[in-house]
């Protein structure tokens, strides 16, 4: 779907891709949430993924992150994709790599659109393609002492 635009004052030239990350530093949705504040926006969707104290029916006591050198790259490539495929005004994408504890985030997604449908619709897109095609590697480390690397 090409970018669609319900006003002419929104045909300005700017670039919808606000922030994209792959850092060891904490999270923050206010970060977020502020790289995809815009006044044409009817609507903004966000995702938080956060670390769970359980896998598959097993208890969680360490999580880490890895990422390959290109994730940043890759991660581009997919927000331009979301860009293209809808009428974004704003998008904005971090996650998190190292060690985390049970209840970190460890991604914050968010878009903002013209209309609340289109803004579910490309952060759905956002966070399945990211997780998807991004590399990035989870390594669990289990209460039992067994580990598990997840997107390998």
């Amino acid at each position: 779907m090409a970018q669609t635009y319900d006003h002419p004052g929104e045909r300005a030239a700017h670039d919808p891709i606000r922030l994209l990350a792959v850092r060891e530093a904490p999270l923050s949705v206010d970060e977020v949430m502020a790289a995809v504040r815009d006044p044409s926006a009817g609507g903004t969707a966000l995702f938080v993924g956060t670390v769970r104290d359980h896998d598959g029916g097993v208890d969680v006591a360490r999580l880490g992150y890895s990422s390959h050198p290109t994730a940043e790259a890759e991660l581009r490539r997919v927000a331009e994709k979301v860009v293209a495929d809808f009428p974004v005004r704003a998008l904005a994408a971090v996650h998190r790599v190292g060690e985390l504890e049970i209840g970190d985030p460890a991604v914050v997604v968010a878009v903002s659109c013209a209309h609340r449908a289109e803004a579910f619709d490309a952060c759905r897109r956002l966070i399945d393609d990211l997780k998807h095609q991004v590399p990035i590697w989870k390594h669990q480390t289990f209460a039992d002492g067994t580990e598990e690397w997840v997107g390998s």
